[in-house]
């Protein structure tokens, strides 16, 4: 019986890849070069098993000696002004809402930190649906591996086989996976472009299926 749901953050209830890929994709524009989005997407939804270094890539293709701390400053104003612009993915909000009217347990387990999941969450209102909030610094490993889910587990006090995760990347799931957990993927337009298996279910919105249809069929 589910009765704990475990949300990624990231691309899953906000789509911040999206900005970040144009805000990538705006910087190497004024070097002539193409953002290679297959490549960043190796480390999406956490480290992956790539090492990928927009900036050092960049240098490489160019040849041009980079300011590391300029480009990365201004690639973080464009892309947190996108950000800014986004509202919740369709469909998070209706899940959470049910979620909390038939008693299910909420956690976000985020590879990304606590000043930028907890920020935004309360800017899009969401912050007090959730039991507990588990980011990178309360791990010593983020996704793929699954310490971040057995760490949400324990916060909620269910068993894997009482819980599951809503992931958008390859990283996501395979942590799931790892975990024990059952896992519904629902792939944003850059981790769609990337291709996510090996989830028990596939979406292309959570509006798609409202959460207590979703519920029959897992339980």
């Amino acid at each position: 019986m589910i009765n704990a749901l475990l949300f990624d953050f990231d691309g899953l209830i906000l789509d911040t890849e999206t900005p970040e890929v144009v805000a990538w994709q705006q910087v190497y524009s004024r070097y002539g070069v193409e953002f290679p989005v297959k490549l960043w997407g190796r480390i999406v939804g956490g480290n992956g098993g790539a090492d990928f270094d927009p900036v050092a890539y960049l240098a490489g293709q160019t040849g041009l000696e980079i300011d590391a701390g300029l480009m990365r400053a201004d690639k973080r104003v464009r892309d947190r002004r996108l950000v800014a612009e986004q509202d919740a993915l369709p469909g998070v909000e209706a899940y959470l809402q049910t979620a909390r009217r038939l008693g299910i347990k909420l956690a976000i387990a985020s590879s990304s930190s606590h000043q930028w999941v907890d920020g935004q969450l309360k800017r899009l209102g969401l912050f007090d649906y959730f039991n507990a909030i588990l980011c990178c610094e309360e791990v010593r490993r983020v996704k793929p591996d699954p310490e971040l889910f057995l760490v949400a587990l324990k916060a909620l006090h269910v068993p894997a086989d009482d819980a599951l995760v809503f992931e958008d990347s390859a990283n996501g799931v395979q942590a799931a996976r790892a975990a024990g957990i059952r896992v519904v993927a629902v792939p944003n337009p850059v981790t769609a472009l990337l291709g996510v298996t090996g989830a028990d279910l596939m979406l292309n919105s959570l509006a798609d299926l409202p959460l207590e249809d979703l519920l029959e069929r897992f339980n």
